[in-house]
């Protein structure tokens, strides 16, 4: 089998018929499957499924006898792959024609290259309209090269959006999801691969992937919640970490926390809860390795936080 596309379900009964009518409409010249978990959904995501089971054989349904969250998910998935190269969608995004056959193309013309992601288009749910585009307006494209590697993902951050990656089949993939985030587990899980895997993070530029924007995604309840932004920060640090185990120089390791406080700094920031900013800010300067020019200047007039919003957005966002 050339590729499994794995897609964890949780609640995702509005969604996920087209994420996997999305998949399994692929035009390709490789066998694939797809392998979706339900976990004990509350909701008619199993009914769903289950009738899409009848009319595609490639589709296996896999269905937790109780909800497990999403590790326990992608263990089971992981388990049941037969692939070469391993793909994964969330279940409410959606993948576009050509997807899988250019990722394979690309990973079969270049041996190392270990995991492949592509642009995706960041969408709002109700109005279909775009958002931004994932990679070209993340926020630290300009440091990411087209062939990255796992000091680029543990310094500036999660470039690849989840649902663009597809990597190849290794022995640790079991291990991989073993970093220790709970909320927070795409960006752990691509530096455990990227480690275990040892080879370069490469950009497909086509946009083949829509990524669905909706008040219960992940990024929607951080957004709305301080305290989730806290824990998700620290679950950040703690997945830059992780590069300990792969040798990856401690510099760059201590710029990746020190970028990921400086983060969560300027999201406080802007959102005038001025003493989150103050935490925040001190704990990206523990050690002093700074992101860039902006993050020492904030830092030095962390007492006074309406002058670095002067400084960084203008007197309008004082």
């Amino acid at each position: 089998m050339k590729l499994s596309v794995l897609i964890p379900a949780y609640k995702f009964s509005a969604y996920i018929h087209e994420c996997l009518l999305s998949v399994l409409a692929q035009k390709t010249d490789f066998d694939f499957e797809v392998l979706v978990c339900n976990d004990c959904s509350p909701d008619n995501t199993r009914e769903v499924i289950r009738y899409l089971e009848t009319a595609y054989p490639q589709l296996k349904v896999l269905d937790n006898v109780q909800n497990t969250g999403l590790i326990g998910s992608m263990t089971n998935l992981l388990q049941a792959a037969c692939g070469d190269y391993i793909a994964y969608l969330d279940g409410d995004d959606v993948a576009l024609p050509g997807k899988l056959q250019a990722q394979v193309n690309y990973l079969d013309a270049n041996p190392g290259c270990a995991i492949s992601y592509h642009e995706s288009d960041m969408f709002d749910t109700v109005t279909g309209a775009r958002l931004k585009w994932y990679s070209k307006e993340f926020y630290n494209a300009g440091y990411i090269p087209q062939k990255a590697d796992i000091s680029h993902l543990i310094r500036y951050g999660t470039f690849p959006q989840a649902s663009s990656i597809m990597f190849r089949r290794h022995d640790s993939m079991l291990q991989a999801l073993d970093h220790g985030s709970k909320i927070i587990c795409d960006y752990p899980w691509h530096i455990m691969n990227a480690g275990f895997l040892q080879g370069t993070i490469d950009l497909l530029p086509q946009v083949f992937g829509r990524y669905r924007v909706h008040p219960n995604s992940f990024c929607a309840m951080t957004q709305q919640s301080a305290t989730r932004r806290v824990q998700v920060t620290e679950e950040l640090v703690s997945a830059c970490r992780l590069g300990e185990r792969f040798g990856v120089d401690l510099d760059v390791i201590q710029l990746g926390v020190n970028h990921q406080y400086f983060a969560a700094a300027l999201f406080f920031l802007k959102n005038q809860e001025d003493d989150l900013f103050l935490q925040m800010i001190e704990r990206s300067a523990a050690q002093p390795l700074w992101f860039d020019g902006r993050h020492q200047q904030a830092f030095e007039l962390r007492a006074k936080p309406d002058d670095v919003r002067r400084n960084l957005w203008g007197d309008h966002a004082v």
